[in-house]
């Protein structure tokens, strides 16, 4: 699963005892070579779906981590892209490789933003968000949109009941949730819980209009629908 530059054994027991913030400043360094990196084929493809929606003015990665997600607004957006998280470690290496980016340091529930934006997007970073936070994410979203802005993002379909994907999901959570009762500061990772009607739900209770595209790159479950979709909310 990890490449030979990724964390050791040791280095992820460390971050996975440590809060999001410091967990994320130890693990930035070799982050890249970890599978929690967004693939290249989602990155690509969401660039191809919002390719077809713009082009865009300014562009905000919201919990950007290396910044993968940044080349999407780089080829999307016309004007700057900034990204902003929490952890002061992935902003480091992401400033370093896009330099001609702005970068800020903040929590995604109380953004310094206001009206500023056309175009939000954020990779894989709603495990990190209990449900009962989403409602306040969302309007911290909606808030740093111009009218008419659009937050897009990935939602992979569920894994099939039964499968290996199904129960390694579940065991994860699982840890997880052992790991948070015994242990503090809590780490807040659960991916489980994200279902998309419930985002529709949240999303149009922030006051956006909810759209999807099928990222058709990505394959098709075997009942024919895809196995991931671009969620776009618009102001």
């Amino acid at each position: 699963m990890f490449a030979p530059q990724g964390p050791t054994v040791r280095e992820l027991a460390v971050q996975a005892l440590s809060s999001v913030e410091h967990g994320y400043d130890l693990l930035a360094p070799k982050f890249d070579h970890t599978p929690f990196r967004t693939p290249d084929a989602i990155l690509h493809s969401v660039a191809a779906a919002l390719d077809g929606l713009g082009p865009f003015g300014r562009g905000l990665d919201l919990c950007c981590g290396t910044g993968a997600g940044i080349g999407v607004l780089e080829a999307v957006c016309r004007e700057r892209v900034t990204g902003v998280d929490i952890s002061a470690g992935m902003l480091a290496v992401a400033a370093r490789s896009h330099p001609e980016a702005d970068w800020v340091r903040a929590d995604a529930r109380a953004l310094p933003f206001s009206s500023g934006f056309d175009l939000a997007v954020s990779f894989g970073a709603f495990g990190h968000f209990l449900p009962r936070e989403r409602p306040a994410l969302f309007a911290q979203a909606y808030a740093a949109l111009r009218p008419g802005g659009r937050f897009a993002f990935p939602v992979v379909a569920p894994a099939r009941p039964g499968s290996p994907a199904y129960f390694a999901l579940l065991g994860f959570d699982t840890a997880m949730r052992v790991r948070n009762a015994l242990w503090r500061p809590p780490f807040v990772m659960y991916y489980r819980g994200f279902r998309l009607r419930d985002i529709q739900r949240e999303l149009a209770a922030a006051g956006f209009g909810v759209e999807l595209y099928a990222l058709r790159e990505l394959g098709q479950r075997r009942d024919g629908s895809p196995r991931a979709r671009l969620v776009v909310a618009v102001k």
